[in-house]
């Protein structure tokens, strides 16, 4: 559910110490699993933007799995964009990892070794692009997060504007963004007489297939109107929904590894036993026998995305934002207090008239699994992590609810509770007056407004609801400021976790 961050490279191990590697893997305790694989006979067939935390821990054990049962030709060549820090971590591990699977009875180990190399786009981008544009990729994957789609949220079209978009127009041939390395590949491989690859988004976005396909065509029509018509023609983008809490790796969980694998892991991968995938089984290229690795295909994903992003993903920014100010660090401490599992179940309860399901789907049980996932008091998942790229993340998450439900007349003062958080929280300041590190593509405008208006609910909630990138017209509904302004007029006078509480008592 969130990408690796940069605010916590891995220190350069000592020399001396013994460090993950193929070399080393007949050197780890016996009941650490390691690759059930030849290695040097797998060979690339996906390249995947985004090489975080979320994707090691999710879709490359996926790949991992079907690699041991035999899809040699499926090995993973992973790409940062801009940070060198995972490929110097595991290049020298020949690009092995850990993953370690808390729960609590304990922690389980075991080393991936579908990652075959690692590579770092800005330092070499002729080489990406290359890569991409070789017949032997197959599928483009993409963790970027939100922000890396450089598109506007409330619309789900291509930002123009955008710094990235803006030099990657200029400059075809030494992209930044991942929709400019996509294009500039699928460019090559047209003129090549080569077919396409699918991209395949396991970002948080609405209906990330279409949204990347749209965000990709328009980025190509930019270019040439020629190439924007093949790209809608020729190559696939199918949806997915992909779910896994994937906490920040911290220094004493690379403590923790080390020691269990009796040698250096500079950056393992933390997460919970639970994973989900489901795709839309839409491939131009041919595809690994997903359903072997426990994949769910299916024809149309949005439902479940639906369900995933208004249910899991809606109760836990709720909770990143209004635990932090209530002084919670992590989401498992946040659910501690009673009051604050009651009130992440009520977002649940509220999103659900507004969801379509297939029949069968049991919402309360999945509901129910979710509270049982973030109260997991192995897993240190910090508010502070969640709360990131907020302007990004709360159109989908909980915007299109309140939409919903003020659609179907329904009150929406569950999701203005959220929202009043995030409006506190961009703020930049606590409530006991402490600076908050503040981590948004729209920090310094949220905050130059948060300072004209000063902390008083009638003027901030007002001014932050005019931002259109962020709220569109939903932003001008009348029932909209009112619901909202009186959330934050209660969080201003009664702080974080009594608001809550009193929330819970109405």
């Amino acid at each position: 559910m969130s990408s690796e961050t940069a605010k916590n490279p891995p220190s350069s191990p000592k020399n001396g110490d013994l460090r993950l590697s193929k070399s080393n893997l007949d050197k780890l305790p016996g009941q650490i699993r390691r690759p059930a694989y030849d290695r040097s006979r797998v060979t690339p067939g996906i390249v995947h933007l985004g090489i975080g935390a979320f994707h090691r821990a999710h879709q490359a054990v996926v790949i991992d799995d079907l690699i041991a049962g035999g899809a040699t030709e499926w090995g993973i060549v992973g790409a940062s964009l801009r940070s060198p820090d995972t490929r110097d971590a595991l290049a020298p591990q020949d690009g092995l990892y850990t993953l370690a699977v808390r729960s609590g009875e304990g922690t389980d180990h075991r080393i991936i070794g579908s990652v075959l190399a690692t590579e770092v786009a800005k330092e070499k981008p002729e080489y990406l692009i290359a890569r991409l544009a070789n017949p032997a990729t197959r599928i483009v994957s993409l963790t970027v997060t939100e922000k890396g789609y450089c598109h506007t949220p409330q619309t789900g079209d291509l930002d123009e504007a955008h710094p990235d978009i803006v030099h990657d127009l200029q400059n075809p041939g030494t992209p930044r963004s991942a929709i400019g390395f996509l294009v500039a590949a699928l460019a090559r491989r047209r003129i090549a007489g080569e077919p396409p690859f699918t991209v395949l988004s396991c970002d948080n976005l609405s209906a990330n297939g279409h949204t990347v396909g749209r965000i990709v065509t328009q980025f190509a029509g930019l270019r040439s109107r020629n190439l924007a018509k093949w790209i809608e023609a020729e190559v696939a983008f199918p949806s997915t929904m992909v779910d896994r809490i994937v906490p920040e790796t911290t220094d004493a969980d690379r403590a923790a590894v080390s020691s269990a694998l009796g040698m250096i892991d500079a950056w393992p991968v933390i997460t919970e036993p639970f994973t989900q995938w489901i795709v839309e089984d839409r491939f131009v290229a041919g595809r690994p026998d997903f359903a072997a690795g426990g994949v769910q295909l299916v024809s149309n994903v949005t439902p479940f995305e639906h369900m995933k992003l208004r249910l899991l993903n809606a109760s836990h920014s709720a909770l990143a934002y209004l635990g932090y100010l209530a002084g919670h660090e992590t989401i498992a401490a946040t659910m501690t207090d009673a009051h604050f599992a009651a009130f992440a179940r009520q977002v649940m309860l509220d999103a659900a008239p507004t969801l379509a399901m297939p029949e069968g789907t049991d919402l309360a049980s999945y509901g129910a699994s979710l509270l049982r996932r973030f109260s997991n008091p192995a897993l240190h998942h910090r508010t502070w992590q969640i709360a990131m790229d907020g302007s990004q993340k709360l159109p989908q998450r909980l915007l299109a609810t309140m939409q919903d439900r003020l659609r179907l007349g329904l009150p929406i003062e569950t999701h203005a509770l959220a929202v009043a958080g995030w409006m506190r929280y961009v703020t930049g300041t606590d409530e006991q007056a402490r600076a908050i590190d503040v981590r948004d593509p729209l920090a310094a405008k949220l905050k130059a407004i948060a300072e004209s208006a000063g902390p008083v609910a009638d003027r901030l909630a007002p001014a932050l609801l005019e931002v259109e990138t962020i709220f569109g017209t939903l932003g001008a509904d009348p029932r909209m400021r009112s619901a909202v302004t009186g959330a934050l007029t209660n969080l201003y006078a009664l702080g974080a976790r009594q608001a809550v509480q009193t929330f819970q008592a109405v």
